[in-house]
């Protein structure tokens, strides 16, 4: 018996009840394992049949398949020779679970049920799944009789427990239970468990994988030990993009770290550990009064198979795996990057023949666009490193000159899958947003469309005055708010369905093999006019704020060589749905009443911050204080308390109105935890009581006026 280990563990790009396909990725995962020397391979959560089931797992269908792809798994002979830890649900004795199946040589030895569950934000685990709630208890789960003939056994054990081999002992949690505050790693670690597997179904946020890697990197410093940490990774189905990085940890260390986004369906990430160094970190005192004296004692499940070989120490060519610096991208690349990978998964397995976005010339247009470059050089890229399941998606997607000839470079690849649509007014559209358009499509390689819609709109326009004699006239014309109201959302409704017609026809009408249509991606955050070009199929950057986004466009600038992107931002936003006259340009800041910036920061403390109108305004009204003392760095917008108690009133008062928005709103892909996607995401009312006369405004007042009259003394 030796004390050198190599384990591994692994991200798989699984799609929701793909069960084969599933399979497939899971058994090439344990191949490239073996084929590593590892003796220990952990998978992401829900593996067998995708973490995004969702409602799914309500069906019997989902629990049945499961276990038909489980005993396919066990029968294979080639996954032999290495511990499993492999996730999908189980039904046990009518409570739905979700699972960790531990199993070795075609025999399960344990199913261990995840007892702490993801339940806010994006996750909804308590509405499909039920908690164990029995910490180191097990009992016995009746085998179906598929299971049961190759188990030699009617039943295996069911429960919190961990398995002990002649030279270690390893358990498993999963995902959620990392991030609580006594994860159960904690007890495990006490009572002698030296490795520990978490798979997870963590989706990707900005920002994000710092938090989770010091999570990770603290479940062992402290208490020592070696953490296999396995990510979902991709587009399994729904708007989350989950960013993989599978990682192995000891003692603290990152020893291994995967990519963080990859076009790869499989890949392993392993490392030789010494079971000695850990032995010898866990030599403090305080942590050892702390184990002898710990309740908390875990049924071990004896295997005699062993992890480690006492002919490995001998062999000097094996080492241990020596610990590196964590890798991290910026906030740009991150955008570039999941947008890109998100966007090819969802393209390749919608059976599409690519994607139009309507380009007004703007940055959240523009930035959609770009999205889409960068998913065309991400692909190039795949293709070059000769990785084959894109090659073979590319053939079929993309075919360039013919069949099997791949386009060259991203360019040539963006001309075959992707459209840009420039739809302009002669009296709203101005000569700069056209000019923007062409550059960046000429630029990226886009199939670029550039039209009018001015008679579409006319003849639209004038079934209202043929119908009821009247002729409605735009705000500066001398038209009344509701009569431009009319106007600006009927050129917008006009694009959208412009936008589907095109998409449905373009790839038959330039001769594309295999014809079919565009998907119509989305490039609006929030500022939009309901059923207009928010009404897409995707939208790629629903979720980023603005500020994110002009980094993103800036650094793509300097990073995609894109030299045109400079005139993006330095462009006024704006919708461009009223007439431009020598005194008026629409801008959307103007019409909103407040800045992208303060309209990020309102919605952050709206659902971040969990704050409502009144505690909103006792927040802002010291940040953004005119009195206070400022920092050269600060750069806070600053106004009066009056001044901030009416953006307050009125952020809130826009959000109630257009509340309803949302119901339709194309889902996002979600980078942010702040996003104003209602889908399933943030659950609140679409209809509202007049804010304006809300007790909370009234609370508003109330505290603005002591606050006046302090200003007031102070001033004396």
């Amino acid at each position: 018996m030796g004390h050198l280990v190599t384990v591994a563990t692994c991200s798989l790009n699984q799609w929701v009840l793909d069960w084969e396909g599933n399979l497939a990725r899971i058994v090439e995962s344990i191949h490239q394992a073996k084929a590593a020397g590892a003796r220990l391979r952990v998978g992401p959560e829900l593996e067998i049949c995708g973490y995004s089931s969702l409602d799914h797992f309500h069906e019997l269908d989902v629990y049945t398949h499961s276990l038909e792809m489980l005993c396919r798994l066990l029968k294979d002979e080639s996954t032999y020779d290495i511990l499993l830890d492999v996730g999908m649900p189980i039904l046990h004795r009518n409570v739905r679970y979700n699972c960790r199946v531990i199993c070795l040589n075609g025999k399960i030895l344990l199913i261990r049920p995840k007892m702490w569950l993801a339940n806010d934000g994006n996750y909804r685990e308590m509405r499909h799944f039920t908690p164990w709630m029995r910490p180191r208890e097990t009992e016995l789960f009746h085998l179906p009789k598929m299971l049961a003939d190759l188990q030699g056994d009617t039943h295996v054990l069911f429960g919190d427990a961990v398995i002990s081999t002649p030279d270690t002992a390893f358990g498993a949690e999963t995902c959620e239970e990392l991030f609580t505050p006594k994860a159960p790693h904690i007890d495990m670690a006490l009572d002698g468990v030296e490795i520990i597997t978490n798979s997870s179904g963590s989706h990707f946020t900005l920002r994000k994988l710092e938090t989770r890697l010091q999570l990770i990197m603290e479940a062992t410093r402290k208490s020592g030990g070696v953490y296999l940490y396995a990510n979902q990774q991709g587009c399994d189905g729904e708007r989350l993009y989950f960013d993989g990085c599978a990682m192995i940890i000891v003692n603290g260390d990152v020893v291994a770290q995967g990519s963080q986004f990859s076009l790869n369906d499989v890949e392993v990430v392993t490392a030789t550990v010494d079971l000695d160094e850990v032995r010898s970190y866990r030599a403090a005192m305080s942590r050892g009064l702390q184990a002898a004296s710990s309740n908390a004692k875990y049924q071990r499940i004896q295997t005699p198979f062993q992890l480690s070989s006492a002919d490995d120490d001998s062999d000097v060519t094996i080492a241990p795996t020596l610990p590196i610096q964590p890798r991290f991208h910026s906030v740009e690349e991150e955008i570039a990057l999941c947008g890109g990978c998100y966007l090819w998964d969802y393209l390749r397995r919608s059976g599409t023949a690519g994607y139009l976005v309507p380009l007004s010339g703007g940055i959240d247009s523009c930035a959609t666009a770009v999205i889409v470059y960068s998913m065309c050089r991400i692909v190039m890229q795949a293709v070059k490193e000769g990785n084959p399941q894109v090659i073979e998606d590319v053939k079929r997607i993309a075919r360039y000159k013919g069949d099997g000839v791949l386009p060259e470079t991203p360019q040539e690849l963006c001309n075959q899958i992707f459209t840009t649509l420039y739809m302009g007014m002669k009296k709203q559209s101005s000569r700069e947003t056209r000019q923007r358009a062409r550059d960046l499509a000429e630029a990226i390689g886009s199939y670029h469309v550039n039209l009018d819609i001015d008679d579409v709109y006319e003849a639209q326009k004038k079934l209202v005055v043929a119908t009821t004699g009247f002729e409605p006239r735009f705000k500066v014309e001398g038209g009344t708010v509701q009569e431009n109201l009319t106007l600006q959302c009927l050129q917008a409704r006009i694009r959208m369905v412009t936008a589907y017609e095109f998409g449905q026809i373009l790839p038959t009408a330039r001769n594309r093999p295999g014809g079919g249509s565009l998907l119509v991606l989305g490039s609006l955050r929030g500022y939009l006019t309901k059923y207009d070009c928010s009404s897409a199929d995707i939208n790629p950057i629903g979720s980023i704020d603005k500020a994110d986004l002009k980094r993103f466009i800036a650094w793509a600038e300097k990073n995609f060589d894109l030299p045109c992107l400079h005139d993006f931002l330095t462009a006024v936003p704006t919708a461009e749905l009223e007439p431009i006259t020598e005194n008026y340009v629409q801008s959307d800041e103007a019409d909103m009443g407040m800045t992208y910036q303060e309209l990020t920061i309102f919605g952050r403390l709206r659902k971040l911050n969990k704050l409502g109108p009144f505690g909103m305004f006792q927040r802002l009204v010291h940040d953004w204080s005119i009195d206070r003392e400022r920092k050269p760095d600060d750069d806070a917008p600053y106004y009066t308390p009056a001044e901030v108690a009416d953006k307050v009133k009125k952020f809130f008062h826009y959000y109630a109105i257009n509340r309803h928005k949302m119901t339709t709103l194309t889902p996002a892909l979600h980078c942010n935890d702040y996003s104003p996607d209602d889908n399933r995401f943030d659950l609140r009312p679409f209809l509202y009581p007049p804010f304006w006369k809300s007790w909370s405004f009234k609370r508003i007042d109330m505290e603005l006026e002591k606050i006046e009259k302090k200003r007031a003394s102070r001033k004396k």
